[in-house]
């Protein structure tokens, strides 16, 4: 039976086909209850608009790992985590055995003095380790870092794992494989931090065993930690990617985790009948996949099965391969590992059955979906079930924990993100064209970890989180439509002649046009006469032929629409210099100043009425 403020979303039913005549896959809900969009609205005279949603945030634990003993008291044998290892065979950990480890890894915590002066931080990849200590850190108070491995293993100067341990400070580091974290750990590592690694193979001299932290027995010191927490100590330091200058340490409570996932349930409160299962390779030090699809497995007493795939040429073969065996309800990805799996999916007819079969909907973040990966998921539903699974996206960040406005509806296309969550309020200021969002809410950051000179800046006098990022209604007569995501508020200039740029507009046009041949735009032109912009080209040989044509063709109604010259980068991206983050994406702002000569050359170029000039880079 539904609750108040509940819809009954159907899937789609393939054209030409009724509910009742589209076929219905084993485990394929027909319709799944989701949250109705509706939003309050108070418009105030300068302009500004607070949207609220009415349904009012319900009761929540004051901590994540709150759940994690419900499901192990009343679901003890059901699988928690799940992974591959070395051999290829499964490992599992229900709940049962997931609270026994984290209470034993608790113990150990607390029996060597870490806490908040003294936190953990991880360095290795995702793994069942990894969730135990992370869960064991904040069941009894002690703040965790995950760190992005690129730090470690695609750096060549370890600068900025050497900034975050400046801003960590840990008493312990964990590094699952530690021949691999090696060098990165010599650098970096502070000498009087304890380092703990899971392989025993080519273990570091002095080093712990994960096993030792397992063997210790729970006590009372342990549970007097547990019981002296606060909803608002540290439970988390997650470190932005940095796109905006050197990596920031984020704080993140447990009120805030908590929180937002009691949000993210009332949206989608079939999880609450249906326990998510997941097969899922986002990075745990980022928010998207460390707080956001972690925390809904555990909040929900759901299955995490890591993948160890990735959207690489190699990687995908992985995930490809586990898809095979698992079958998830909810699936999340970015939008680059969408483009990798659609080619899987429409080449091969068992695949899609096993990926579409008991799927409830298929959830994008970290970058836009392009319109024609959006229709060819869309059709591979269909052709699979008959029915078409929603495809939906939200907007948050590393300091909202992180989710803040979510789509609960079948969108009309990408880019459409919904409506603010019980218990968010969101701010639209205007600001030249653009709105502007700010966000207040318990999901929001009390402020970034031992940089307090950066808090000033990004509250207003409001207590609203500026975000950065500018949204528009959907439909301007009918806001229950919802808000689409209107590109970042510092990506924007003028041109000379006064004239603003919309970039996420200029970008999103180029990356449709030049697709597959490109991977991502940085729009340049601030105080020029027209645009211009760098091609980020996709690994391997460029082919430049066709080039011109294409960019002709872009349509555009004046100079700040028509990009007059472009250049292709072949070279790589440096993540020391911050052109690129971990999680691979781009930074425009590191990227022009870096190649303020190839930029000047393309704008010595003469430029006559729709001639464009290309070239590449050395």
């Amino acid at each position: 039976m539904r609750k108040p403020g509940e819809i009954s979303v159907k899937s789609h039913a393939a054209p030409g086909l009724s509910d009742q005549q589209a076929p219905h896959a084993p485990g394929l809900a027909g319709s799944i209850r989701l949250l109705a969009p509706r939003c309050d609205i108070e418009t105030r005279s300068d302009g500004v608009r607070v949207l609220r949603n009415p349904e009012p945030l319900a009761p929540y634990p004051g901590f994540l790992t709150d759940r994690l003993e419900l499901w192990a008291q009343t679901a003890p044998d059901r699988i928690a985590f799940a992974q591959r290892d070395h051999t290829g065979a499964w490992r599992r950990m229900t709940y049962r055995e997931l609270l026994d480890a984290v209470q034993a890894v608790g113990a150990a915590l607390v029996a060597r003095g870490l806490s908040a002066s003294r936190p953990v931080a991880i360095l290795s990849e995702n793994d069942i380790e990894q969730a135990v200590l992370v869960l064991a850190c904040q069941y009894v108070g002690v703040p965790v870092a995950p760190v992005s491995p690129a730090y470690s293993l695609i750096s060549q100067d370890y600068e900025r794992l050497r900034h975050v341990m400046g801003l960590v400070r840990p008493g312990l580091v964990f590094a699952n494989q530690t021949p691999r974290f090696r060098a990165a750990l010599d650098a970096a590592a502070p000498a009087d931090a304890e380092i703990v690694c899971a392989s025993t193979t080519g273990s570091i001299a002095g080093s712990t065993q994960f096993a030792q932290l397992l063997a210790c027995i729970p006590g009372d010191a342990m549970r007097t930690a547990r019981d002296r927490r606060t909803r608002d100590d540290t439970a988390k330091i997650l470190f932005t990617s940095g796109s905006t200058g050197v990596p920031k340490g984020v704080i993140n409570t447990h009120r805030m985790i908590a929180a937002n996932q009691q949000m993210l349930l009332q949206c989608f409160p079939f999880l609450e009948s249906e326990p998510p299962h997941l097969l899922d390779w986002l990075p745990w030090h980022h928010t998207f996949g460390g707080n956001h699809n972690f925390g809904m497995a555990v909040y929900n007493g759901g299955t995490f099965t890591i993948d160890d795939g990735k959207p690489t040429p190699h990687g995908i073969a992985r995930t490809v391969r586990n898809l095979m065996e698992v079958s998830p309800t909810v699936y999340f990805n970015v939008p680059r590992g969408y483009a990798d799996l659609v080619r899987h999916l429409e080449a091969d007819p068992d695949l899609a059955e096993r990926f579409f079969g008991k799927l409830n909907f298929m959830f994008y973040s970290g970058a836009s979906l392009d319109r024609k990966l959006w229709d060819a998921l869309g059709a591979s539903g269909v052709r699979a079930t008959g029915r078409r699974i929603p495809i939906m996206t939200s907007l948050g960040s590393t300091e909202t924990a992180p989710a803040s406005i979510t789509a609960t509806h079948f969108a009309g296309g990408p880019g459409e993100i919904g409506l603010p969550m019980p218990g968010v309020e969101a701010k639209l200021v205007p600001s030249d064209e653009k709105l502007e969002l700010r966000l207040r809410g318990p999901h929001v950051m009390p402020g970034y970890h031992r940089q307090p000179e950066l808090d000033a800046t990004c509250f207003d006098d409001e207590g609203f989180y500026k975000i950065g990022d500018a949204v528009r209604f959907v439909d301007p007569g009918d806001p229950h439509r919802g808000l689409a995501f209107d590109g970042r508020m510092a990506e924007d200039f003028k041109l000379q002649t006064g004239t603003w740029v919309n970039v996420a507009t200029i970008k999103s046009r180029l990356m449709a046009a030049f697709a597959p041949r490109i991977r991502d735009v940085v729009v340049v032109g601030a105080d020029r006469d027209d645009l211009a912009a760098l091609l980020i080209g996709v690994p391997g040989p460029i082919d430049l032929d066709g080039f011109q044509a294409i960019l002709d063709a872009i349509p555009a109604k004046g100079s700040s629409e028509r990009v007059a010259r472009v250049a292709v980068l072949s070279d790589e991206l440096s993540i020391d210099k911050g052109e690129i983050t971990d999680k691979g994406s781009i930074n425009p702002r590191s990227i022009i100043a870096g190649r303020t000569d190839l930029i000047e050359a393309l704008y010595a170029a003469t430029i006559s009425s729709g001639t464009v000039f290309v070239r590449t880079t050395p």
